[in-house]
Order: C-alpha cells, then structure tokens, then sequence
C-alpha cells in the first residue's frame, strides 16, 4: 500500500516540480494515524501510517509548489466499506478532489477529512 504511491510519485514529481505546479493526494485513512491508535486491522493501519508519514517527507523535499497531502475519505460505501457505509462513493470523493484543485496558498503535507485537517 505504500509502494506504489511511492514508485508513482517517483515517477510523477519530477515533471511537476519542473512544470513548477503539482499536486499529490494519496488516498489514507483514520485507521492509519497515531493519534488514534493505529487502530486499523493487522498491516492495514500500519501500511496507512506508512502513507502518511510518506506524505509528510515528500511534503518536506518538494518546493511549495507541488502540494503533497494525506486524505481520510470516512465509511465509504464501497466493496471495503460495504453496503451499510454513511457516505456516497462521491461523498468519500469530495475531499480528494479539493486537494487536487488546491490553489498556490493551499496546504501541504496535511491529512484531511472533510476539507479539515485533521490529527496524524
């Protein structure tokens, strides 16, 4: 779960960051934060808190330029969330695409739920 937005963003930020303009949003979950635990089930979590801590790094190497930032989509209904999930697969979706249009002044190396940050 962490190589290959690692292999991708190997690939990717170069042209980003000498088009000076880029944007990163890896897909993690509130299972994968410290501040609650780790709480998700076996290497799941681990894997997720990889991904965030991957973010922060990237977020940390990259000019401000290319946004590099962590999102929580919640209890999506999807073949993982199942049928009983509280958010549309658009709902889940919201977040990532705000990310993805941030302007120059948007954050970077944040995790997000919601448009919010939210503790790693």
């Amino acid at each position: 779960m962490v190589r290959g937005p690692l292999l991708l963003m190997h690939h990717l930020t170069p042209h980003m960051v000498s088009q000076r303009y880029g944007r990163v949003v890896n897909l993690s979950s509130g299972w994968g934060a410290f501040s609650d635990g780790v709480a998700g089930p076996g290497a799941y979590g681990v894997a997720k808190a990889a991904l965030n801590a991957l973010t922060v790094s990237a977020a940390r190497t990259l000019p401000n330029s290319v946004k590099v930032n962590s999102m929580c989509p919640g209890w999506v209904r999807t073949r993982m969330g199942g049928a009983n999930a509280s958010r549309s697969p658009e709902e889940g979706a919201e977040t990532a695409i705000w990310l993805a249009t941030l302007d120059e002044n948007g954050p970077t190396g944040g995790f997000f739920r919601d448009k919010r940050s939210i503790d790693w």
